[in-house]
């Protein structure tokens, strides 16, 4: 299955990604996820959103990414194994759109078959550009947070988003795994579902959270991650993965459950 990754910090903090090595955590090594690659790297309202439709292990691309001090607060990270739509970059997490002046992006891990037949899109939605059902899911919850945008001159109500990711979410869960990351620029969701294990069953935990003390620096390093973030203030600092991710107090994310964080920290 395909794997995700998140960062929520109250700094800048520089995330190097290896996705060769980083695909291997949740996949096996002789097989690892080899459909394709993205990241995206928050800067203000905007973010770097870096794709590319092959292994890891063939591309050039991605060692510039590798070695690129890209320095951010939210970060976003998804490896492919193809279930739906063919390999193409259209089809390569993970998406962004844009709604209300700011960039919003999405990463989903799951295999939803009968997404797009039974639950078809209304008018007033995003488009999607590709085939994938976790592009259209994406466009579903667009459309879902869309009335909350529409008229805000500022960015609608922690609660009010967190309701509506939640009630998306519940009716996602009807079509199979459905663990996804999502932000729009302040806050990041996670959805913890379920995912295939080592041992072949498809079962929770579908996400892991750890949540760091707040400290002058941070810093986090396992195979295809370095993390390093470092202030004259003590900050906040949370990750999210689909397995944990070397050492550190992972917890294991309940089936169907919501986080929302805010700068490294867990909004209640």
């Amino acid at each position: 299955m395909c794997e995700l990754f998140a960062v929520s910090s109250e700094r800048s903090a520089r995330v190097r990604l290896r996705f060769a090595e980083f695909a291997t955590h949740g996949a096996p090594r002789d097989g690892g996820n080899p459909d394709g690659w993205g990241a995206a790297y928050y800067d203000g309202l905007d973010a770097h959103v870096l794709r590319e439709p092959i292994a890891a292990t063939r591309s050039a691309f991605v060692q510039v990414l590798e070695h690129h001090d890209f320095h951010s607060p939210l970060v976003l990270a998804h490896v492919r194994r193809a279930s739906q739509g063919p390999v193409s970059l259209v089809n390569t997490q993970p998406f962004s759109h844009e709604m209300a002046a700011r960039r919003h992006v999405f990463a989903h891990n799951g295999d939803m078959p009968e997404l797009r037949a039974q639950w078809p899109l209304g008018p007033g939605c995003a488009n999607p550009l590709g085939q994938t059902d976790s592009e259209h899911a994406f466009c579903q919850l667009l459309r879902a947070l869309a009335p909350l945008w529409r008229h805000a001159g500022q960015p609608p109500g922690v609660q009010a988003r967190r309701d509506a990711v939640a009630a998306f979410a519940a009716r996602l869960r009807d079509f199979g795994p459905a663990n996804f990351l999502y932000s729009d620029g302040e806050l990041l969701f996670a959805h913890a579902h379920r995912r295939r294990q080592a041992d072949g069953q498809v079962r929770a935990p579908g996400l892991h959270l750890l949540v760091r003390a707040s400290a002058h620096g941070h810093a986090h390093a396992v195979d295809g991650m370095a993390l390093h973030a470092h202030a004259p203030q003590p900050h906040a600092l949370a990750m999210i993965a689909s397995v944990p991710l070397g050492a550190g107090d992972w917890q294991a994310l309940g089936e169907g459950e919501v986080v929302v964080l805010r700068a490294g920290q867990r909004v209640a």
